[in-house]
């Protein structure tokens, strides 16, 4: 019997917890995805962390119309109460924001970490691992990529003709920018994707020429090649939220 009343104390009180609005964000709080989407501190707990949080979120949400939150191309109510997770409205590749990055100069490896991270999305408080939250990246003058140190000469790359034995082929950094200068960034940004199906599909978000032109001026790519040596905090991130539909 007294099992029995401990039970159900415990599933008013469960009960009560989830109809309060506090209660209700506390609980989503524990979510570890809900927090990234969000875009709040995860170090943060208590009333102070939840009280954060709904401030953050009527923030983002300022740049919507009665109450709806302006999200990546796309304005939908925001539920507190339940974890936000990405659907197909949000992720449709017509209302995907395109960038342009100029890797003349440029250092290969923070080129690419860059051109991935907007591909992925993780510059959104839209962020979801396991969906295609991103835009579309176009990297004009790839042939004049930079390497550091003596990477124009010692740096190799492997491939295969056929797949079989003694097929295999060298070629180094500098032959293969005179041969296929895009495929030095192809290469490294697919290093840096997800391996599968999702990182399949970014990879054909990536658009990659060795000139200065491009056939994609009808898109109105937001320019970001300033990002590329700034850190987060100093970065000046006004056009790309501007672009994506947060202010």
């Amino acid at each position: 019997r007294r099992d029995g009343e401990r039970r159900e104390k415990r599933k008013m009180e469960k009960t009560v917890l989830r109809n309060t609005s506090l209660g209700a964000a506390a609980a989503t709080s524990r979510s570890v995805r809900n927090r990234n989407a969000l875009g709040v501190n995860t170090n943060t707990r208590g009333n102070r962390s939840t009280n954060n949080r709904l401030e953050r979120l009527r923030v983002s949400a300022a740049g919507g119309v009665d109450g709806q939150v302006k999200w990546v191309g796309n304005r939908r109510k925001l539920d507190l109460n339940k974890a936000y997770y990405p659907l197909g409205e949000d992720v449709d590749a017509q209302k995907k924001v395109w960038y342009v990055v100029d890797a003349e100069g440029k250092t290969l490896g923070r080129l690419a970490t860059m051109v991935s991270m907007y591909l992925r999305g993780k510059h959104l408080p839209t962020y979801s691992p396991s969906m295609d939250t991103g835009g579309y990246v176009v990297v004009i003058n790839c042939d004049k990529v930079a390497v550091t140190g003596r990477k124009e000469t010692d740096k190799v790359y492997y491939y295969h003709r056929v797949h079989r034995p003694g097929t295999m082929k060298t070629e180094t950094f500098s032959e293969l920018r005179d041969r296929i200068p895009e495929r030095i960034v192809e290469r490294a940004v697919k290093g840096m994707l997800p391996k599968g199906r999702l990182g399949n599909k970014l990879f054909t978000h990536l658009k990659c020429y060795g000139g200065s032109e491009h056939p994609h001026e009808a898109q109105k790519p937001v320019d970001i090649t300033s990002l590329i040596d700034k850190k987060p905090k100093d970065a000046d991130l006004a056009a790309v939220r501007q672009a994506v539909g947060l202010e």
